[in-house]
C-alpha cells in the first residue's frame, strides 16, 4: 500500500510537470502566466491546499479588462471538467470559491453566469467519481457536495442581489435591514427560502472517514463555515423582519414560512459542530426561529385557516372533477390597504378605493 502512494504521488508530481511545461510551450504568451499560476494552484497533491500566492495571482486577473477575467474563469472551468483526479477537482472548486469571496466584480461577474445563462452548467459534478484509492474515492463525495454547495450560493447570491460571503459586497447591516423591509412577503419568501436551501447543502456535508483531518477537506470547512456564519446572520435579518409581519402574513405565506423555518431546524444539530465562532449569535438566531415558528402555528387565524383547508381537502376528496371544479379565487374590494412590515402598521387603518381587474 505504501509503494502505491509513493508511486501515486510521483505520478501526480510527473503530470503536474508535464502540464506546466505544455502549458509553456502551447499557451499564448499573454496568458500563460494564467495558466501557469492555475496549474500551480490545482496541484495533483491531496494533502496540500492551493498555495495563496497562486490563488493571489489567479485573483489580480480580475483587476484588467472584462475579457481577460472572463478567459480566467473559462481556464478554471475547463481544468474543473476536464480533469478526473478529486484533489485537483477540489482544488478548482476552493479557486472558485475564493473568486465568490474575495475576487474583484468583473471576476465575480463572469462567475456569476454560468449556472445561469441556459448552457452548460460547469459546476454539475454530480457523476464525478475517482476510485483509485479510498481516499480519492471519499474524497470524490466531497467534490460532488462542494461543486452543488458552490452553485447553491450563487444562485441564493443571484436572489438577494449581492455575493453572500463577499468581502468586497459587504453590506452594512442598517442598509440591509432597511431594504428587508422594503419587500414584499413573496420577495422575502423567496430570499429566506433560498438562503434555508443553501443552510441545508451546508449540513449535507459528507462524512469523513478516511478524509477526516484531510488539509483540503480542512480548507473546504474553513470556507463553509465562514460562510455559514454569514448565512445565518441574513437569516436572523429576515425572521427578525417577518416577526415584524406575523399581523400581515396570509394563511399560504405561513404556511410556507414555517415549512422553511422547520426545515432549518432539522439542520441544526449537524451545523453544530461547522464553526465555534459566534456561538451566541448563532444560538439567539435559532431561538428567534424557534420563537416565530410557534407564534404562527399557535396563531388562532392559522388554526381557523389550518382547519378550513383540511375540511375542504376532505370534502374535495369525493371526486376528481369536483377538485377542479371548486377552485375559486375570491377577490376582495375595498379592503385597507396592508403594509407588508410591521415598522409601518400605522398606515393600515387607511382604506382605498378598489380598481376594476386587469386581467
Amino acid at each position: 500500500m505504501g509503494r502505491v502512494k509513493v508511486f501515486r504521488d510521483l505520478l501526480g508530481i510527473i503530470k503536474d510537470k508535464a502540464s506546466q511545461s505544455k502549458a509553456a510551450l502551447i499557451s499564448n504568451p499573454r496568458t500563460l502566466s494564467l495558466h501557469l499560476a492555475l496549474l500551480r494552484a490545482t496541484t495533483h497533491d491531496p494533502f496540500s491546499p492551493p498555495d495563496p500566492t497562486h490563488l493571489a495571482t489567479l485573483l489580480s486577473f480580475g483587476h484588467c479588462s472584462r475579457a481577460t477575467a472572463s478567459t480566467a474563469v473559462d481556464a478554471i472551468m475547463d481544468r474543473l471538467q476536464t480533469t478526473r483526479d478529486a484533489a485537483v477537482a477540489i482544488k478548482c472548486l476552493i479557486t472558485v470559491h475564493h473568486i465568490i469571496k474575495r475576487g474583484s466584480f468583473i471576476l465575480q461577474d463572469q462567475l456569476s453566469v454560468y449556472p445561469s445563462t441556459g448552457g452548460r452548467n460547469y459546476l454539475k459534478l454530480s457523476n464525478f467519481r475517482d476510485d483509485t484509492t479510498p481516499l480519492t474515492w471519499e474524497l470524490s463525495s466531497w467534490v460532488r457536495w462542494y461543486a452543488l454547495y458552490l452553485e447553491n450560493l450563487l444562485s441564493t447570491s443571484r436572489i438577494l442581489g449581492f455575493f453572500l460571503c463577499s468581502t468586497s459586497s459587504s453590506v452594512d447591516k442598517d442598509t440591509e435591514e432597511d431594504k428587508v423591509s422594503s419587500l414584499i412577503n413573496t420577495e422575502l419568501l423567496k430570499e429566506i427560502n433560498s438562503l434555508g436551501n443553501l443552510i441545508e447543502q451546508i449540513a449535507k456535508k459528507p462524512d469523513s472517514l478516511n478524509s477526516n483531518g484531510n488539509v483540503l477537506v480542512d480548507a473546504v470547512l474553513g470556507l463553509v463555515g465562514e460562510d455559514y456564519l454569514s448565512s445565518i446572520n441574513e437569516v436572523s435579518i429576515r425572521v427578525s423582519e417577518f416577526k415584524e409581519r406575523l399581523d400581515c402574513l396570509g394563511f399560504v405565506d405561513s404556511v410556507e414560512l414555517v415549512c422553511v423555518l422547520r426545515s432549518l431546524e432539522e439542520c441544526k444539530e449537524r451545523l453544530s459542530t461547522l464553526s465555534q465562532r459566534k456561538k451566541v449569535m448563532i444560538e439567539s438566531v435559532w431561538g428567534s426561529i424557534n420563537e416565530v415558528k410557534d407564534q404562527i402555528g399557535n396563531s388562532k387565524a392559522y388554526k381557523e385557516d389550518e382547519g378550513r383547508l383540511l375540511m375542504m381537502g376532505r370534502r374535495n376528496k369525493v371526486s376528481e372533477s369536483a377538485r377542479f371544479g371548486e377552485r375559486v379565487v375570491m377577490k376582495h374590494s375595498g379592503n385597507p390597504l396592508k403594509f407588508s412590515s410591521g415598522r409601518f402598521l400605522s398606515f393600515n387603518d387607511v382604506s382605498f378605493p378598489a380598481y376594476a381587474s386587469m386581467e
